[in-house]
């Protein structure tokens, strides 16, 4: 899936997580699916599937949702956004004051000494990554905690590409200052002339020619130009350089080349390869409970539900219960298949309650009338792992016929199964399977399904 394809579902996903409005309902919901399992295939994988949706789901919303259009078209604008911070750079490179004053270099304390321990500062500080981690994450909080709505989910989940991308601006924009840097050297040269010298009140002609001998050396090999003798530049106090500049503008412009501009471009380079590998292959996390409902939707009819009682078997009215409920929310040739009976205590055993081929569904049925337990039936629903989405269902039939005459104590009883569901991260749907009357309960379903 690629980064388009991954901003148009994730603009889906965040409108229908939302619940319905009046710009997206459940039949628009419905339209979408059907559409979609029709022009992705039977053969379509999730993803495709997902995609598919997507696009047709956009054909309604967007004519309806501009604020809808308007985050999608922002984007699009990463080019002209990138291309504006490489130019201020670059200028700002450039408006650097001259390298010295009544233009004169000097040769201890040009703007180019300056950039070039920044950027060794920089390498450092990748070569020590916890720090760097540590930042990392601080600007991604940040980043996400700044935004709402479909701004957030897309953040959360585009954050490795956003960060590969900025690293790779970031690392662009430092090699666009020192270009600017040294194009103001040599266009500053072009119309006045520089002459170099140095002064210090601590430091001897013995002591500099070796630091500049060292520090211009990579730049000296490169160029050719051997380092000047600095002993006879240094200026007494109101004297004026005599000595021309333009070895020395050579050599500055080749260290900050070789100390700024390659290895930046190439960690550029590393990034944009990261952000384009991302941007390729969009990683949008399938395991979440909404993509897991989307697939049920894209099986459809093909649907095989692993039913899983947990301290109670189900009798034959509650399968029956169950598969008309399921028939309802999947079609009539939905299939069930009941596993072992799971016994109160035995709990850790439900690791070994794997699905089969075939299975789409895992549903974790209990009574509403035992009391929930984060140790007993949460312990339960844990156990039984994530390889499919898992509802949790609590039968209601046995609690309603003590207990229908108080629906107080229904609700209770409903809101402590609701808070172990929540706790789990799982949906919960309460039904009285033995009523036959599956509607209720079908709209139950559908919504924990999310469809």
């Amino acid at each position: 899936m690629t980064e388009e394809e991954a901003r148009r579902v994730v603009l889906v996903q965040a409108v229908e997580t939302a619940g319905d409005s009046p710009l997206w309902t459940a039949e628009d919901r419905a339209w979408a699916t059907r559409l979609a399992q029709q022009t992705a295939g039977a053969d379509a994988t999730p993803e495709r599937f997902v995609v598919e949706r997507s696009r047709h789901a956009l054909e309604r919303l967007l004519p309806r949702d501009a604020a809808a259009r308007r985050w999608l078209e922002r984007g699009t604008r990463r080019g002209a956004l990138a291309f504006g911070v490489l130019l201020a750079a670059f200028v700002l490179g450039a408006a650097v004051d001259h390298l010295g004053s009544m233009q004169r270099i000097d040769l201890l304390a040009p703007p180019v000494w300056a950039v070039v321990a920044w950027n060794l500062v920089i390498y450092l500080g990748l070569l020590v990554p916890r720090p760097l981690a540590g930042l990392r994450a601080l600007l991604a909080r940040r980043w996400v905690a700044d935004t709402a709505g479909v701004g957030a989910l897309w953040a959360r989940l585009a954050l490795p590409l956003s960060l590969a991308r900025a690293t790779a601006l970031l690392h662009a924009a430092a090699a666009a200052l020192a270009a600017g840097v040294i194009a103001g050297m040599y266009l500053r040269g072009l119309v006045l002339d520089y002459r170099a010298g140095w002064q210090s009140t601590f430091l001897e002609p013995g002591v500099v020619q070796p630091l500049l001998q060292a520090l211009l050396a990579p730049a000296s090999f490169v160029t050719g130009i051997a380092v000047p003798d600095a002993a006879p530049l240094r200026l007494q106090a109101g004297a004026a350089a005599s000595a021309p500049a333009a070895d020395w503008i050579h050599l500055y412009a080749a260290t900050l080349a070789l100390a700024v501009v390659v290895p930046r471009l190439l960690l550029a380079a590393v990034a944009m390869l990261r952000a384009g590998a991302l941007a390729r292959r969009f990683p949008l996390p399938f395991g979440d409970p909404y993509f897991e409902r989307l697939r049920l939707h894209q099986l459809g009819a093909r649907a095989q539900a692993q039913v899983l009682p947990y301290a109670a078997g189900l009798g034959a009215q509650t399968a029956l219960g169950l598969r008309a409920l399921l028939a309802a929310v999947f079609g009539d040739e939905v299939r069930l298949r009941v596993g072992p009976l799971t016994a109160f205590g035995d709990e850790d055993a439900a690791r070994a309650l794997r699905p089969e081929p075939g299975d789409t569904l895992r549903i974790a049925v209990f009574d509403l009338g035992a009391t929930p337990e984060a140790e007993a039936q949460g312990r339960f629903a844990a156990a039984l792992g994530r390889d499919l989405p898992l509802v949790l269902l609590a039968d209601e039939s046995a609690f309603r016929r003590r207990f229908g005459a108080y629906p107080e104590r229904l609700a209770q009883r409903r809101a402590a199964w609701q808070a172990l569901a929540e706790a789990q991260g799982l949906p919960l749907v309460c039904a009285d399977l033995d009523a036959g009357e599956p509607a209720a309960a079908e709209a139950a379903f559908k919504r924990a399904l999310g469809r």
